[in-house]
């Protein structure tokens, strides 16, 4: 079985105080529920996504608490296939 490198989603919460700074909560629809960080290590971009933006994750991990992804960025037109 062949797994996407990158994962479309939408943003749904933005936590700016978590145990290890700040991130974000976003769903998509192949692996439901991915949280990213929102360090400059992991969130490619200069602005920080809203509720409600479409983002392409990417580098995503099972952990034991969930989906995490290991780089994010906006969702662009080239994106659209």
């Amino acid at each position: 079985m062949s797994i996407p490198n990158d994962y479309q989603a939408i943003v749904n919460k933005i936590i700016s105080d978590g145990k290890h700074g700040p991130y974000a909560v976003a769903h998509s629809e192949e692996l439901g529920w991915i949280t990213f960080s929102l360090d400059p290590a992991v969130w490619s971009e200069s602005d920080l996504p809203e509720c409600g933006m479409y983002v392409v994750l990417s580098r995503v991990r099972k952990k034991p608490a969930g989906w995490r992804a290991q780089h994010g960025r906006f969702f662009q037109p080239s994106d659209k296939q």
